[in-house]
């Protein structure tokens, strides 16, 4: 079913997240919790869950993958290095798609061949 429309994810800190699972564990109940902060009792059983598994590491924050080339993009303020930087982040994007084209042709190529060998 997922969030209701217009609403946000939003990011708990480490901290937040231990504070409520080690209340968890000194006796305070999920239900309660979730009264008190508004976060879902999934969410907290996920935190327990994973702090058991693997301790307060687990609860960290991980890093989303984003636009690489984001940090570029006042390109008149940037120095040499950064040019040339920016440069080669450009040209290893186009060699990513140029590999997924020969991949891609490749396959197609060999579909063809197998289907002139059935005929």
């Amino acid at each position: 079913m997922g969030r209701p429309k217009g609403g946000t994810n939003r990011n708990h800190s480490k901290e937040e997240k231990l504070a409520l699972v080690l209340r968890n564990l000194n006796g305070e109940t999920i239900a309660s919790l979730e009264r008190e902060t508004g976060i879902h009792n999934s969410q907290i059983r996920k935190w327990i869950k994973q702090y058991s598994e693997d301790g307060e590491e687990a609860l960290v924050n991980k890093r989303k993958p984003g636009n690489p080339l984001a940090k570029y993009h006042r390109k008149k303020d940037l120095t040499p290095i950064e040019q040339l930087e920016y440069k080669v982040a450009l040209l290893e994007r186009e060699l990513l798609k140029k590999d997924a084209e020969v991949v891609r042709l490749k396959k197609s190529i060999e579909l063809e061949r197998g289907d002139a060998k059935r005929k």
